[in-house]
């Protein structure tokens, strides 16, 4: 009886179940119909000409109906544009008040940092043409007039005329420290054109090129502050870089191959106006109708001239070929 009254209740089910999917399918049916329906009813829409698509940018830039440019009125225009020009005056403002708090820190004639400054470069004269390369003709003064030139204006500064009336005479061996204030105005040391003798370009005018001796100048780039040897002398010495070092008979140094310490330290430009950098000039006696790279560096305590990646500092390379 218990396995009759289960079965039974199971047809029922099955026969209430089917009908409900027949219904459910019937109603997906029609809506899919009435779907096509509303398709074929409803009309294309057309594509749009190139007409069409001139004149709605048209009205986007002006549309005479609304009185607006690109989609704004005139007031809302202004607003916008109000609100940019007051947003970056502001900005200005206080990008203007940030680095005047920041020039406030900073001092006009010394460096705030200094601890990490290198030892200083070297620079010859003559400089021509931006270049390290120093040749001539003895016979064709055409060819060492350039550099004779060069040295001649270099040297304008350095007239004992000028060095007199700017300069004061110093005490030879010790640093020349003025401790009167960073904004007062300091004094130079005289550096005399004569002192260089015959490479003053005073008895021999044209600097030894027409004799194939030359006179090359050599300076150290100027540190504010800065005391070369810190107390012992710096010295300047020329050699052969790369080559048979016979290749330079001589090398004289004027006035002497020692920086004196006198013309330092260097107090900057604002404060130490009539500074005239001390000179080595150095008058060689080389091979004729050779290339002689040369190197001259500076020795002393804290100078540096080892340094491959920088040719400046502490040394300078140049080529010489007298012919």
């Amino acid at each position: 009886m218990e396995m009759n009254a289960t079965s039974g209740g199971a047809e029922d089910h099955h026969r209430i179940y089917k009908p409900r999917l027949e219904n459910r399918d019937e109603e997906i049916a029609q809506q899919n119909a009435e779907e096509d329906e509303d398709e074929k009813k409803s009309p294309a829409m057309p594509k749009k000409t190139w007409g069409d698509m001139i004149k709605e940018v048209k009205t986007f830039l002006w549309n005479p109906e609304t009185r607006e440019f690109m989609g704004r009125t005139a007031h809302s225009w202004g607003l916008i544009l109000l609100f940019y020009l007051v947003f970056y005056i502001f900005l200005a403002g206080m990008f203007a008040f940030c680095m005047y708090i920041m020039l406030l820190t900073l001092s006009p004639y010394t460096p705030r940092h200094r601890d990490r400054v290198s030892p200083p470069g070297v620079m010859i004269r003559p400089y021509v043409n931006n270049g390290f390369t120093i040749s001539f003709t003895v016979s064709e003064p055409q060819s060492w007039q350039s550099y004779v030139k060069n040295l001649e204006q270099f040297l304008g500064a350095y007239n004992d005329s000028v060095q007199e009336g700017r300069n004061a005479v110093c005490t030879p061996g010790n640093y020349f420290i003025q401790d009167t204030g960073e904004s007062t105005m300091k004094r130079a040391c005289q550096f005399k054109r004569s002192m260089l003798k015959n490479c003053s370009g005073l008895e021999d005018e044209t600097f030894g090129y027409s004799r194939g001796q030359p006179c090359i100048l050599l300076k150290m780039n100027r540190i504010i502050g800065y005391q070369p040897g810190y107390g012992s002398p710096v010295t300047v010495e020329c050699k052969v870089q790369k080559g048979n070092e016979s290749d330079i008979h001589a090398t004289d140094f004027y006035p002497s191959t020692t920086f004196d310490p006198m013309y330092f330290p260097y107090y900057g430009k604002l404060t130490h106006e009539n500074y005239t950098s001390p000179l080595v000039a150095m008058q060689f006696t080389v091979t004729r109708n050779h290339t002689i790279p040369v190197q001259c560096q500076l020795n002393g305590v804290g100078i540096i001239n080892n340094v491959h990646n920088d040719r400046f500092l502490g040394r300078i390379n140049f080529i010489l070929t007298v012919n």
